[in-house]
């Protein structure tokens, strides 16, 4: 069972924490050397009631992963389009939470008005190909070689899902 929440700024250590857990790996985000906690905080700020951040925790309230939900492109005719983005802490990937996560993130958005929801996901990280596909979504888009990590192109996939008609 997961439970979701408002994100604070007590969470920010443990957001940090479980981002940077990715980077090594290569296969979720395009930064190439750890953050830091006071590097987020504006990012952090820039969350609000309908561009939310759900910290995710476990029965034990231990926090899980997270997701953000950001605008799209900025302007105006784009209002109910987002970008999301779900992180899991290491202990929790590859269990099903991941599915259960996007499922409620996405009733979530459909109750602020949001319409279409898009993952930005490198082409070769094939598990959250498979996590987003299965929840419905489509990709829309490839950005063919638009990163270099450690000397190795890499294409970023763009999904897309209609959530409201």
């Amino acid at each position: 069972m997961i439970h979701f929440r408002d994100a604070t700024m007590h969470d920010l250590p443990a957001i940090v924490a479980i981002y940077n857990t990715t980077i090594a790996g290569r296969m979720v985000t395009a930064d190439t050397e750890p953050v830091t906690v006071e590097s987020r905080i504006s990012w952090f700020k820039s969350h609000s009631p309908v561009r939310p951040l759900w910290v995710v925790e476990d029965e034990k309230g231990n926090i899980a992963g997270w997701v953000s939900i950001k605008s799209f492109y900025g302007r105006p005719a784009y209002q109910a389009t987002t970008e999301i983005a779900i992180y899991l802490d290491p202990a929790y990937r590859g269990k099903g939470f991941g599915k259960q996560i996007l499922e409620e993130a996405t009733e979530r958005c459909r109750a602020i008005g949001i319409s279409t929801l898009l993952g930005f996901i490198f082409a070769h990280n094939e598990p959250s190909l498979r996590l987003f596909k299965h929840a419905g979504f489509e990709q829309w888009g490839l950005f063919p070689d638009v990163a270099v990590l450690d000397g190795v192109k890499r294409s970023l996939a763009i999904l897309g899902k209609r959530i409201t008609h």
